[in-house]
Parts: structure tokens; sequence; C-alpha cells
């Protein structure tokens, strides 16, 4: 048996283990990480650590963290009446608020998990307020930043494009960023009848007061223990039912203290130094979570313990595994082995699906780069739009974002509150795996077999 053949093996060993004994994944993904990387692959510990993913370890500590401190502090029940107050009362657009404004930052040119860092916690606070599903929020928020994020002058778009340029292949900047932005805000609008967004259009107007949900909203629970992605100390947390909102006439709104205000400038702060100066996100909300504990630590006391550690670990050691696949060449071996079927179109398709399910998993950015050279081959043939293949493979990579284990999944699974967060996790492994088995195909059938370009 071929080590590629075996590292995906144990892959496989890993999520059924932590299916069926509610062991944490990441544990689990680290353990075989250490096992494949030294007894298959022949690595030393520096081989295995390479995949360590330290950039978004520090992202979602880093963000966990400044949105634990805002929770404290009420700054993101002040957003949270703010973006009621916008959009005067209906409930029901602020998803597409979200959507609209993830969107809009991935255009202009941030990152993709820069815009859903940003974004996110605060789209998912308003959720657990007004109690809609964190599964609706999360995706809007996700497919939003994916619906911008090939425009001409946004940071996944040039890249594509400069591949294209770079392969000497046919290409369409519009049409990579149309085809991208159609494909996400139809599963948006999907997603959002499914979830439960037309139960929210029939509530009309609400209050732009503070719900009454039984429980203080405004803080999350990280925990500790095994499962998934974690269970509280004392019991699982689980958010409230999806029933109607029932709004507290009485209940004043949150006023703007000294520490609401700082906290403000902060988030402002990182989003100027973020999309304006391109600093780290994770660096910098970081560094204004400890000047705000400095300031107010009576706020910021819990909000270490506050940080989804359980969901670090199972993003992070899962991404050390996949890290080894890449290291021992697993994911060029099934490309290549794709490659070199001798059916251009069930090539396509099947690049489409490996483009989906490593990205699941991986940089998006990273798989573009290695399958869209793999294809050129058959697209010499001229059997295959170059124009259509490009997009299929673009979209196929980056629309599965939503799994827990990418990186914006992650983000979205740390950064909501009061949800049980083994439920939450679930829910988006099983979303994420109806978008991965799906969306491929309909792309390839859409933009491939007609032939663009």
């Amino acid at each position: 048996m071929s080590p590629e053949l075996i590292s995906i093996l144990v892959l496989a060993v890993v999520f059924v283990i932590a299916t069926t004994r509610s062991v944490n994944m990441g544990a689990l993904a680290f353990a075989a990480a250490f096992g494949v990387g030294t007894l298959v692959a022949d690595l030393d510990a520096d081989g295995v650590f390479a995949g360590f993913p330290g950039d978004l370890f520090v992202v979602l500590v880093g963000v966990t963290y400044l949105f634990a401190i805002a929770r404290a502090n009420g700054t993101t029940d002040w957003l949270v009446q703010a973006a009621v107050r916008l959009v005067r009362g209906r409930v029901a657009l602020i998803p597409w608020v979200m959507f609209a404004l993830t969107g809009a930052l991935t255009a202009i040119g941030a990152v993709s998990p820069a815009a859903v860092a940003i974004v996110a916690p605060i789209a998912l606070s308003f959720a657990a307020r007004y109690r809609i599903s964190p599964l609706l929020m999360g995706a809007m928020v996700v497919h939003g930043a994916q619906a911008g994020g090939f425009s001409p002058i946004s940071i996944y778009g040039s890249i594509v494009n400069g591949i294209v340029e770079r392969e000497k292949l046919p290409g369409s900047e519009i049409t990579l960023f149309l085809a991208s932005l159609l494909v996400n805000l139809v599963i948006a609008a999907v997603v959002f009848v499914v979830c439960g967004g037309l139960r929210l259009w029939s509530q009309g107007a609400v209050s732009d007061t503070m719900p009454d949900t039984g429980a203080d909203a405004g803080h999350a629970g990280s925990g500790g223990g095994s499962g998934a992605a974690g269970k509280g100390n004392g019991g699982t947390r689980t958010a409230p039912a999806p029933t109607a909102v029932a709004t507290r006439p009485d209940a004043p709104a949150v006023p703007l203290t000294a520490p609401v205000i700082a906290t403000l400038v902060s988030l402002a702060a990182l989003v100027v130094a973020v999309l304006g100066f391109d600093l780290d996100a994770g660096l910098t909300a970081i560094t204004l979570a400890v000047v705000l504990s400095t300031a107010w630590p009576d706020d910021s006391r819990k909000a270490v313990s506050e940080i989804a550690w359980p969901t670090v670990l199972l993003i992070c050691g899962v991404l050390t595994y996949v890290g080894v696949l890449d290291e021992m060449g697993t994911i060029t071996w099934a490309g290549e082995g794709v490659g070199g079927i001798g059916v251009p179109l069930l090539a396509a398709v099947l690049l489409c699906y490996i483009g989906a399910i490593v990205s699941a998993f991986a940089s998006s950015v990273g798989i573009m780069g290695a399958l869209i050279p793999l294809a050129v081959p058959f697209l010499a043939q001229g059997e295959i739009g170059a124009v259509g293949m490009v997009a299929a493979l673009a979209v196929s990579a980056t629309v599965v974002d939503v799994s827990p284990f990418s990186t914006n999944g992650a983000l979205v699974l740390a950064a909501a509150p009061d949800v049980d967060r083994e439920r939450f996790f679930r829910q988006l492994m099983a979303y994420g795996g109806i978008v991965v088995a799906a969306v491929p195909a309909v792309v390839w059938l859409v933009m491939v077999v007609p032939g663009w370009g």
C-alpha cells in the first residue's frame, strides 16, 4: 500500500473515532500527524510542525479574546442595538446586511478570513440575541465573503488571474467575479429559506431594545472537555430555541460608557489596521485586547478563559495533519492521478471535487494554485473552455469555506456565543459536507459542460 493511500485511510479513521467516541478531533489529528509523519513519511518533528497553522492559531485566539472583552463590557449589545436601528427593526434583513458587508470588504481587497474575523463575532452575537440560527448567520457571513472574493481588485481574484496569465490560458476577470458572486448569492438565498429566514420576515419589525432571552446572552461559553469542539465545564450551554422574539419595552439602551467607547475604537482600529495597512488580524486583535484588559481589568478578568480553546485545538490539529499530507505529496498525488484521466470532462469534475474536498481542510489559494496548472494539459486539447474551467475550480475551492476545518468556518465556530459548540460543529460539518457534495457537480454542469471560453 502506498504511503499516500495510508495517510488518507488514517484521516478517515480519525473522523470515525472522533465521531463515535467523542474525542477531540484535533487531539486525534495531532497524534495521527506524529504517527504518519514519523513512521510513514519519515519526517522529523520539525517536518510535522511545518504544517501547524501558527497564523490561524493567533487569529482564533486574538479575535475571540477581543470579542470576549467586547461581550463582557456590553459593546456587542450596543452594536446589536445599532444594527436593529439601522434596518428599522427588520431582523430578517440583518443576515443580508452581514452578507453584503463581508462581500464589500473582500471585494475591495480584504483577505477573506480577515473580513470574516471582523464581521462574524458581531453577526453571531446578533443571532444569539434574536434567536436566529447560528448556522444561518455564519453561512451568510462566509458566503458573503466569498461572493466578493473574486473581484478584479480582490486578493483571490488577483491570485487566480495571475495564475491564468502565467499559464497563458484564456481568462475573463469579470466572468470569474460574477460566477463566484452568483453562486454564493444563490446558496445564501437557499440557506436563508431552509434555516428559518422566512420566519424572521413574518415577525415584522421589533424594538431596538434587547430581547428577553432568559439569560445573559452576552457571554460566550468556551469551556473545556472533550468532544469534537468541546463542552462547557458545567454541562453544555445551549442557545434558546428559535422561537419568536420577545422584546422588553422597558429595557434601556446600552449606554456608551468609557469601556464601550474604547472597545468600539479598538474594533475600528482593527478594521483600519487589517484593511488599510495589511497588518495581521490575529496579532492586531491580541494587542488591542491587551490594551483594553490593562485599562479595565474587571471587565476583562474572564476573557482569557472564554477564548474558544477546544476549537483552537480542533482546527490546529486537523490542519497540522493536512500539512503532513501536503509535505508527503498526498495532495499532489491525488491531483496528478485525476489529471491523467483521458476523458477531459470526467477529469474536470474530479478536479473540482478534489479542490472542494482538500480546500475544506486547507488553504483555498494553495489548492487553486496547484489545481489550475494540473488542468492545463487537457485544456490545451480545446475540448473544455478555459474560462469556465478556471471559474468552476475557483468556486469549488472557496465555496466550501463554511467547513469548520477551514479558516472561515473555524472563525464562525469560535465566534458563536451561547451555543452548544459540539452541536454547532456538527451542523457546520454536515452543511460543509452538503456543499462539498453538491456544488462542484453543479458548477461543472453550468460552467464547464457548456464550454465557456
